[in-house]
């Protein structure tokens, strides 16, 4: 049963959404990294929801870091982050207990773990463990800032709709239908270094890859041009190299900042399929998990009509963390530390 990621520096996730607490570690990280708790703090809050197209349910994220810093400072141990979970109705969930909800973990999680699995929620597969990955994402992501990395996500398409200024009306008028929306979202690493990643089965894209997946609501990525290089021919999205200020560049970047699995200097980027929110308020088909017969219901409790809105933090903080592991295991695990 494993629930980390990364070869160097290695993230572990645990927590429930309705348990006591959900939370993080990071292990791997050199000595002599700054942990900027305000900065923590506004990556979480980022993520936190905050208008009416978002869940009614609001968490203070007042997280502790309880192991691993001293003085500011990361101290070669593991690093443990806790992020108290004090909004939790659990009764909202006690009226549909053994009737998984579609396109849930509901029933995947019952098999798994053979019946012993803290539903309520979701769980372990709620959205709300993402808050610990936006904390221990938080600090790689001020690490890779002082080395001159940036990384930025943002909505390309809500709804169907590519216009910004439509995307909370889309959102709104699904939760009003009690039903909701799904979209995609952009995300460039831009002053990355050539030459990190593996070829085959450790490529960059494949890192990347895994780690966005894991993130629950997510169905599809394309790296670069993507998809829609399969319309074009070879001599519109091969990327010729020039220079610029005397670096090696490519004049376009279909390829996404990426070449046989190892970055190329060029921004990486990548765009992220994100599903409708598969808790809603229309009546659905279930079958009862205790005595298989079909049934039907309504899920309650409080959800996001749109995931869209606030994956994008954690989409972020999941990039830093596996750049910091390809950096760690090219240069060592010294080369994030502050100097």
């Amino acid at each position: 049963m494993r629930n980390s990621i990364g070869t160097s520096v290695i993230l572990t996730l645990f927590g429930e959404s309705h348990g006591e607490a959900v939370g993080a570690v990071l292990d791997g990280l050199a000595p002599g990294i700054e942990v900027d708790e305000k900065f923590i703090a506004l990556k979480l809050a980022e993520r936190r929801p905050s208008g009416p197209a978002d869940t009614a349910r609001r968490e203070p994220d007042e997280f502790r870091i309880i192991s691993g810093v001293f003085n500011g400072m990361t101290t070669g141990a593991p690093l443990c982050i806790l992020i108290p979970n004090v909004n939790v109705r659990s009764d909202d969930y006690a009226a549909n207990a053994g009737l998984p909800r579609p396109s849930h973990a509901d029933f995947t999680a019952h098999i798994k773990y053979d019946g012993f699995e803290d539903w309520r929620g979701g769980g372990h597969f709620s959205g709300r463990i993402t808050a610990a990955i936006v904390a221990a994402g938080a600090i790689l992501l001020k690490a890779l800032e002082d080395k001159g990395v940036s990384i930025l996500t943002h909505i390309i398409d809500c709804a169907g709709i590519t216009d910004e200024d439509g995307f909370e009306e889309a959102v709104l008028k699904a939760r009003a239908d009690g039903d909701s929306v799904g979209g995609i979202v952009r995300t460039e690493v831009t002053g990355l270094e050539a030459g990190l990643g593996e070829p085959w089965f450790d490529s960059l894209e494949g890192a990347l890859a895994k780690a966005v997946f894991a993130i629950g609501g997510v169905k599809g990525i394309e790296f670069g041009g993507g998809f829609e290089m399969t319309r074009k021919r070879g001599s519109q999205v091969n990327d010729q190299f020039c220079v610029e200020e005397g670096c090696i560049r490519t004049s376009t970047n279909y390829s996404g900042g990426i070449n046989g699995g190892i970055s190329n200097g060029m921004p990486v980027v990548f765009n992220t399929a994100v599903k409708p929110t598969p808790s809603i308020s229309v009546p659905l088909k279930s079958v009862n998990l205790e005595t298989g017969a079909e049934a039907e219901l309504v899920t309650t409790g409080r959800h996001d009509p749109a995931i869209v809105r606030r994956i994008g933090p954690v989409i972020t903080a999941v990039a830093a963390i596996v750049i910091s592991d390809m950096m760690a295991l090219r240069h060592g695990t010294g080369y994030l530390a502050s100097k």
